[in-house]
C-alpha cells in the first residue's frame, strides 16, 4: 500500500508557526512516527506553498499512483475551487485533514471548498489527524 501525505501552504513551518495552534512538533517528527507505526505502508510526503503544484501532484498520483491521499490543503481549503475540481477528477480517495479544529477558529475557516470532493474530513486532533487520515485510507482500501 502506498499513501501520499500532501501539505499545502505554510505547513512547512510546523513546529515554528503558531505553536499554540499547531503544536511544537515538526512534520518530519510526524512522518517518522507514521512510518514506524505503519512499516508495511509506503508513506510518501510532499508539500508546496503553490496551489498549481498541489494540483499537479494530485493529478500525477490520482490515477493509481497511490492508494489514497491524506491532504491538508491549508488555507487553500477555504479558497480553491481548482483543488475541489481536481479532487473530483482523480480516481484515488482523498481524505481532508486539519491539525486544528477549524470550526473553533476564525469564521472564514469554517467553510471548506474541498470537503464535498473528499471521501472524508478529519480535524482538530493535532498531528494525530494525519494518523487518522492514514487509517481512513487503509479502511477504504480494505473494503474495496
Amino acid at each position: 500500500m502506498k499513501i501520499l501525505i500532501l501539505n499545502g501552504p505554510n505547513l512547512n513551518l510546523l513546529g515554528r508557526r503558531e505553536p499554540g495552534v499547531y503544536g511544537a512538533l515538526t512534520m518530519e517528527h510526524c512522518l517518522e512516527g507514521l512510518r514506524e507505526r505503519y512499516p508495511d505502508i509506503d508513506i510518501d510526503y510532499w508539500q508546496s506553498n503553490v496551489e498549481g503544484e498541489l494540483i499537479n501532484k494530485l493529478q500525477e498520483v490520482g490515477f493509481g499512483g497511490v492508494d489514497g491521499v491524506v491532504l491538508n490543503a491549508g488555507a487553500y481549503t477555504h479558497t480553491s475551487v481548482a483543488l475541489h475540481d481536481c479532487i473530483r477528477a482523480i480516481e484515488v480517495p482523498v481524505i481532508e485533514v486539519h491539525i486544528s479544529n477549524v470550526h473553533q477558529r476564525e469564521e472564514f475557516r469554517h467553510h471548506s471548498l474541498i470537503s464535498a470532493a473528499c471521501r472524508g474530513v478529519i480535524c482538530g486532533f493535532g498531528l494525530d489527524s494525519y494518523r487518522l487520515g492514514v487509517e481512513a485510507v487503509k479502511e477504504i482500501k480494505d473494503n474495496r
